[in-house]
């Protein structure tokens, strides 16, 4: 990924967080991927870790219209994901999606901290301020259907290294990064 590329999502990002008065704290932890895949425009999350205590973490992310999450899953990790801005569109899994296998059936999630039945794999939209609980094991990808969003994450303590788990095995957490001009932002793996 190349560094003039980051520079762009960290300048995008803080003018959308600006327009939402998303004030941030003094001390962030940015994390700006294309997940490996060498294509920011279609695989592409900003983050920002607002807190990573022993017990949980907080994360606000941007995304704009046509980037996603590749599918994945944590172990380990329950998490909250909060539509904070513009509009969420995500599918669930209760189990590891295999590819030509007939449509698994709904489970339950909480949707706003109430209990719901969810059609596996199919779209789950999220207005501005509705969040979803995915359980540890819940197979999750993840876009704006906006022109962009900001999305919220509060979590069990956060392991980016060892605990995610992507269906497409070329998938990486961390990309590469191409220094075609200097840093305008400190990423947590620099």
């Amino acid at each position: 990924m190349k560094r003039s590329v980051i520079n762009q999502a960290y300048r995008d990002a803080l003018a959308c967080f600006g327009r939402g008065g998303w004030a941030l704290p003094p001390r962030q932890r940015w994390d700006i991927t294309d997940f490996g895949l060498g294509d920011f425009d279609r695989f592409g999350l900003t983050l920002v870790t607002l807190a990573d205590e022993p017990e949980y973490c907080e994360k606000l992310m941007f995304a704009r219209r046509g980037q996603s999450t590749p599918c994945h899953a944590h172990a380990r990790k329950k998490e909250d994901l909060i539509c904070r801005s513009g509009e969420l569109t995500l599918k669930l899994w209760a189990a590891r999606p295999l590819a030509g296998a007939a449509p698994a059936r709904s489970f339950p999630v909480r949707l706003d901290g109430e209990l719901a039945e969810v059609a596996a794999g199919a779209p789950l939209v999220l207005a501005a301020g509705s969040r979803v609980t995915l359980l540890p094991g819940v197979w999750h990808s993840f876009w704006p259907s906006s022109a962009d969003c900001v999305i919220g994450e509060v979590s069990t303590a956060n392991d980016d290294t060892a605990d995610n788990f992507f269906m497409d095995p070329s998938v990486g957490r961390f990309p590469e990064i191409e220094d075609d001009e200097p840093p305008a932002v400190r990423l947590v793996r620099d």
